[in-house]
């Protein structure tokens, strides 16, 4: 019986366990939330694009919002160009007083490039809801579409 408590009973090589290097990967980083104006981004390009239907966006919006969205989004204007399905590239946002955020977005589908700009407004329950949407200088309002 072997008097080595690191080696099995039977053991008869002098090496101990093998060390196994540690396996590389991904430097982790915390887990950052969405600020309010890209989740908003992602949504209305969703509905803009078509993947998905407008009522998705029913407690997200307040104002006339809703009626600009219902509005145009049967006509996809963010939609799928060449087989291309539109991506959100950049999201950027400026908070002009407490509890607004007005935001511009650009989407990318094949190689053409569209402009997205919102304006985000806080609740009394803290909540962030989309006020209005315009898209490449076109107000969406209610009852016509086009140019302003």
């Amino acid at each position: 019986m072997s008097t080595d408590r690191t080696r099995p009973t039977g053991r008869r090589d002098q090496g101990g366990p093998r060390t196994v290097p540690p396996q590389r990967s991904r430097r982790q980083q915390p887990h950052r939330p969405q600020r309010p104006h890209q989740w908003f981004a992602e949504r209305l390009l969703a509905v803009l694009s078509g993947q998905r239907p407008v009522h998705w966006m029913l407690g997200h919006t307040i104002g006339e919002a809703y009626d600009q969205l219902a509005e145009l989004a049967p006509s996809t204007p963010l939609g799928a160009t060449r087989g291309s399905r539109p991506v959100l590239r950049h999201c950027r946002g400026a908070q002009p007083a407490t509890g607004v955020v007005e935001a511009f977005a650009s989407i990318t589908a094949g190689d053409r490039v569209r402009a997205m700009a919102f304006r985000l407004e806080q609740g009394a329950d803290h909540r962030w809801r989309c006020a209005a949407v315009e898209l490449g200088g076109e107000r969406l309002t209610a009852g016509r579409t086009g140019p302003r």
